[in-house]
């Protein structure tokens, strides 16, 4: 039998690491779980009692299920059209990389990854107000154009790979355009799909800049916007502030932990193509 050495090294690398993202878990954890005059003690400490009210204050002072449901909708909404129309866009390019039209599209939309948001917030704030979109179906919008350049990007690269014969003998079969594409080549698409999906979901959902400037009425206020209230003009409550951001990670932990098996699937059937 031969005997495997451990590479302390590399363990040691990978237990800095996990402390590294377990500390600041912990710490909201922690936060979340005590009062404020455990805080005044000790930031570090675990708390003496669990005090569970600070997520019920945090729901409350939140509005915390309104939020939680233009969030839902908002991402769901952004996510599939994402996925519909930018892997259109990137089908069309992909295939007609040969004509200066197209060659020069693809590079016109990827050269919008390197404008800092910065740059176009302003002129962004005030197309949509004089388009009246400074409202969810607005967001949405900016949401599935904004992802477009580096979508379009990892779709084209892998649309390529794809072999063209199973086109050609769709079109001899009789198959139209779109029809190639619904039937052929949007299910073979379903490991970058999935990369697509899962990182659109995160930045979506996780946005703070986005819905700070264009959603004008409280009532359609997304989770992380709704953080704002704990901040007052000379303090912040710590503690419903770290519950409220819980409850706020919390729906997307629950994704992952339902849809890991597909993730993994649609990463590992990536690397194999």
């Amino acid at each position: 039998m031969t005997k495997h050495s451990t590479n302390w090294i590399v363990t040691s690398l990978i237990a800095l690491g996990s402390l590294l993202v377990l500390f600041p878990l912990y710490m909201a954890v922690a936060i979340a779980l005590k009062n404020p005059e455990e805080m005044a003690k000790s930031v570090f400490s675990l708390p003496t009692g669990l005090h569970f009210e600070n997520f019920k204050n945090a729901i409350e002072a939140t509005n915390f299920f309104s939020a939680l449901g233009n969030s839902f909708v908002i991402t769901v909404c952004s996510v599939g059209f994402i996925l519909l129309t930018n892997s259109l866009v990137s089908y069309a390019i992909a295939r007609n990389m040969n004509k200066k039209f197209f060659k020069g599209l693809y590079f016109y939309f990827i050269s919008a990854m390197f404008i800092p948001f910065q740059i176009i917030m302003l002129p962004i704030v005030k197309l949509t107000t004089d388009l009246h979109m400074n409202n969810m179906p607005g967001l949405i919008i900016l949401y599935i154009v904004y992802g477009l350049a580096f979508n379009i990007f990892v779709y084209v690269g892998y649309i390529r790979t794809i072999p063209v014969e199973l086109e050609e003998a769709a079109t001899v079969d009789g198959a139209s355009t779109y029809g190639t594409f619904w039937r052929i080549i949007f299910p073979l698409l379903a490991p970058i799909n999935a990369t697509i999906a899962i990182l659109s979901c995160l930045s979506t959902w996780n946005d703070f800049m986005l819905p700070l400037i264009i959603l004008g009425k409280p009532e359609s206020y997304t989770l992380p916007l709704v953080q704002y209230v704990f901040q007052g003009q000379f303090s912040t409550d710590f503690n419903l502030a770290f519950a409220s951001y819980l409850l706020a990670l919390a729906p997307m932990v629950i994704v992952y932990l339902i849809a890991q098996k597909w993730i993994i699937n649609g990463i590992t059937q990536g690397a194999v193509k």
